[in-house]
């Protein structure tokens, strides 16, 4: 059925006033909660003095050389799973260029350091962790490989959280071991 049209004295037909065109603005979702539209803009306006918000923009490339057996490649996905800021990339040729070539990448990823997997000889495993692209590298030997399938682990727990990694008193004794805490 359709509404009939109230008429006026006159015989035309009267239109009803409408309240507004637009529907009213939807409030706007923040990470304290929702609030109005003119809330957010009057708190941007006063942010753009100073920002108190710590936004960590650390990226960590993770890669890896060819010729890698199986149980190090899982390894280096256990790592990718457990790092929620990680971009993981395709293998790298290790050749002499390799340091320009991982430079290359990260910058390309936007990322500010690098964890590269060398395996040489399919035995020996070298952990690569640098801060690029004019940053410290250390270079680490894996000598025991354990994977969390091997471990038989029920459940991902920490998956999508920020495991904390705590130092002993003896990283601050020594300048390498200082710059090994800091990387």
């Amino acid at each position: 059925m359709v509404k009939k049209r109230k008429r006026g004295e006159s015989g035309q037909v009267v239109a009803h006033p409408k309240k507004e065109d637009a529907p009213p603005e939807r409030p706007v979702r923040t990470l304290l909660g929702w609030k109005d539209k003119s809330q957010v803009t009057d708190e941007v306006e006063d942010n753009n003095v100073a920002s108190p918000i710590f936004r960590n923009k650390e990226k960590v490339l993770v890669t890896c050389s060819r010729r890698i057996s199986y149980r190090y490649r899982h390894l280096m996905l256990n790592l990718v799973s457990l790092f929620p800021h990680c971009k993981k990339d395709n293998k790298v040729e290790s050749k002499e260029t390799k340091g320009a070539t991982l430079n290359e990448l990260v910058e390309l990823k936007r990322c500010s350091s690098c964890l590269f997997f060398e395996c040489r000889k399919a035995k020996d495993l070298y952990l690569w962790m640098a801060k690029c692209p004019s940053g410290p590298s250390v270079k680490f030997l894996v000598s025991v490989v354990h994977t969390m399938e091997e471990l038989k682990l029920t459940g991902n727990h920490l998956k999508g959280s920020r495991p904390l990694l705590t130092f002993s008193a003896n990283f601050e004794k020594d300048a390498h071991w200082k710059l090994l805490k800091e990387m």
